[in-house]
């Protein structure tokens, strides 16, 4: 991925992490372009999503405790992601980066 590619789709990269709908934002603003570092991102917000529903499901039905230290933890994981996506960088979520960008692959 070259530096103009990075330019081009670093906007919608950070859109894309504020919150669902800025997720749908840049999924339908990228629909044309298919701008590689968008969809990277986009991978992992999605991703993020699944794991903040995941951690509400957790804290209403299993472990008030627990659901709570999941949202924490993709709390951070969004801190993460957020800030590679400023700086223009393709760094994956850890522990489930690598898993998101092969789960989504054909997110666009």
């Amino acid at each position: 991925m070259n530096q103009s590619t990075i330019e081009e789709g670093k906007t919608l990269a950070i859109v894309s992490y504020f919150t669902f709908v800025g997720l749908i934002v840049a999924f339908v603003m990228n629909m044309e372009k298919k701008n590689p570092f968008t969809s990277y991102h986009m991978r992992q917000m999605l991703g993020l999503v699944i794991m903040l529903i995941c951690s509400n499901v957790i804290e209403k039905y299993v472990n008030s405790w627990l659901g709570t230290a999941c949202w924490t933890i993709t709390f951070v994981c969004w801190l993460f992601g957020i800030y590679h996506a400023f700086k223009g960088e393709t760094k994956p979520i850890p522990v489930l980066g690598e898993m998101f960008q092969d789960w989504f692959r054909n997110v666009q």
